[in-house]
């Protein structure tokens, strides 16, 4: 019998081997807390039929004179241009990925140590890191969609998320000193029992919001839904390719 230590997760991997042939392999199970609310699952922007808002800002974006002046050079050097971050591929980044999410859909999956935020347009993941596995966020390097932990507060789930890029191109333009905190909860079904998920934002930024930007954004669950594969770039390397294969004079079979 042999016995190999494979990290934190896995506290043994226990293999009989008999005769030169693996005859029993044992894994030890990882149970999921089932004391906490589930949020995995597909959803989608909320219907607002009840006069809860979907995403209804409580407070302004008021930035300030150096955040207006960044955002008036980017206006200015790509008005009347095709250049955008959504041309070009680039994720939205936070809040925008968050608040956005919903006219493409969003799936969750959770776990105990991480929850995985998939957003459908552009591909965009974001790691929520939970207990141990939530690491010192200076040792990252910074994203447009930051570096996200977690801890729980009762039936809440409080994500600070620091480590952000400067976004003057986004809708909600910030600094890198921007931190931002989400509280997740689950709010009151739709009539039909349609789980409806809840979050409440809030963006400080000392170098570029007179105030701190507070917003609330709900979904509702989708049943029997994944997100789909939002392959951004194919089309603009499809065309180049047909380019090439036009100047060529051979005929384009790629699809």
């Amino acid at each position: 019998m042999y016995k190999f230590k494979s990290g934190k997760r896995l506290s043994s991997l226990t293999v009989v081997v008999m005769s030169g042939l693996v005859t029993s392999l044992c894994l030890p199970v990882l149970a999921q807390d089932t004391t906490r609310p589930d949020f995995s699952g597909a959803w989608s922007t909320f219907r607002n039929t009840d006069g809860r808002a979907s995403a209804m800002p409580v407070g302004e974006l008021k930035l300030t004179p150096q955040a207006t002046r960044a955002r008036a050079d980017y206006l200015s050097v790509t008005e009347g241009t095709d250049i955008s971050h959504g041309n070009s591929c680039v994720g939205y980044g936070m809040p925008a990925s968050m608040l956005g999410s919903g006219g493409y859909p969003m799936e969750i999956i959770q776990r105990d140590d991480q929850l995985f935020v998939i957003y459908e347009a552009y591909n965009e993941i974001r790691r929520i890191y939970l207990g141990e596995e939530a690491g010192d966020p200076g040792n990252f390097f910074p994203e447009r969609n930051g570096y996200s932990t977690a801890h729980w507060e009762g039936d809440r789930l409080i994500v600070d998320t620091t480590r952000l890029k400067t976004q003057v191109d986004s809708r909600y333009p910030h600094s890198n000193q921007a931190t931002i905190r989400e509280v997740y909860y689950l709010d009151e079904p739709l009539d039909d029992g349609t789980r409806v998920l809840a979050a409440e934002l809030t963006m400080t930024d000392p170098l570029w919001l007179e105030a701190p930007y507070v917003n609330v954004k709900r979904w509702q669950e989708m049943s029997d839904y994944h997100v789909m594969t939002y392959e951004c770039t194919e089309p603009l390397w499809y065309d180049e390719m047909t380019a090439l294969y036009e100047e060529a004079g051979l005929e384009m079979i790629q699809e």
